[in-house]
């Protein structure tokens, strides 16, 4: 296989672009694919300040290196959990998160979890009860409140994620199989800032797929985390996504497909699910000052609340 732009021996092949590139046009390709993603879905301007959130892994650390590249004012933020669970997972992953920010002379904010709040996010987990016995739901609620918080408090203005197209078509499927019509209704590349407090939630690599991450991960020397999150064995997510993988195989260029023609739909407003879904109204929760729709104290504030009643105890 030859590379399409200069003939010579191609590294990698994407069957559902037909496109195959060697080294370092697939290295150029990527970062020129995201600036066009970045602007069509109307992402970030130049002069904005973005906050990438960073977990150690490919897809994090690849877009890190990408904005970068394409010369966006992007810091990083890395999310201490205390998640080891005997393979020291949250410190190694913290270690390559800084030694990526070193070696490329780029800002790292670091929010320890433990250290803020008392409790790392296993503990959390068992003083609130909260999931199927993992962390994952109290782990989701500590990330989405402290990246809007340091988002919010130190004046940036998108928070980047590192959500690849193997991510998004796996959330989607997951959502209409269940039919979660505000869920559906929400997901995009782009969730707007609000004036209830929340940021703008930016996902610049969402029609790239895992592989194609992976490979520029690798072809840019990026040390990253290979293990995924000790508690992420059995998940839903993982399972939509051996499911989607199955029919890609199959039908190459089919997670592109389902998510693409999804953003069409819910842009022409053809979306089989109702359109006047009510959205709960938000108020500031009395001790972080971040939106909820509790009546009083928000989700996290009522786990950390709890967390410090059981230690006086």
């Amino acid at each position: 296989m030859k590379c399409r732009k200069c003939g010579n021996k191609a590294s990698i092949h994407m069957r559902q672009h037909k496109l195959a590139l060697c080294k370092e046009h697939y290295l150029d390709w990527i970062p020129e694919q995201t600036e066009r993603f970045i602007k069509k879905y109307q992402m970030f301007a130049r002069d904005e300040k973005i906050l990438v959130a960073v977990s150690g892994g490919k897809d994090s650390l690849s877009l890190w290196d990408i904005l970068a590249r394409l010369g966006y004012q992007a810091d990083g933020l890395y999310l201490a959990l205390g998640i080891d669970e005997g393979i020291n997972y949250s410190h190694e992953s913290q270690r390559l998160s800084q030694k990526f920010a070193d070696e490329h002379n780029l800002k790292l904010h670091v929010v320890d979890i433990e250290k803020e709040y008392g409790k790392n996010i296993p503990q959390l987990a068992v003083i609130s009860h909260r999931g199927d016995g993992r962390p994952c739901a109290v782990c989701g609620l500590a990330k989405r409140h402290e990246m809007n918080r340091i988002a919010r408090d130190l004046g940036y203005d998108a928070l980047a994620t590192g959500h690849n197209l193997d991510d998004e078509a796996a959330v989607l499927f997951g959502n209409t199989l269940n039919w979660l019509s505000e869920y559906i209704l929400r997901q995009s590349p782009v969730l707007p800032a609000s004036s209830d407090g929340l940021s703008r939630k930016v996902k610049p690599l969402c029609r790239f797929y895992e592989r194609e991450m992976t490979a520029y991960a690798i072809l840019r020397g990026i040390e990253y985390i290979y293990e995924e999150c000790p508690f992420a064995t059995g998940s839903q997510a993982i399972l939509y996504k051996e499911t989607l993988n199955q029919l890609e195989t199959a039908r190459p260029g089919a997670k592109l497909t389902f998510f693409l023609n999804f953003l069409e739909a819910k842009k022409s407003g053809n979306l089989f699910v109702e359109k006047n879904v009510e959205m709960q109204r938000l108020h500031s929760c009395p001790r972080c000052g971040q939106p909820t729709s509790a009546p009083e104290l928000c989700s996290f504030c009522r786990m950390i609340q709890k967390a410090e009643t059981i230690s006086t105890m």
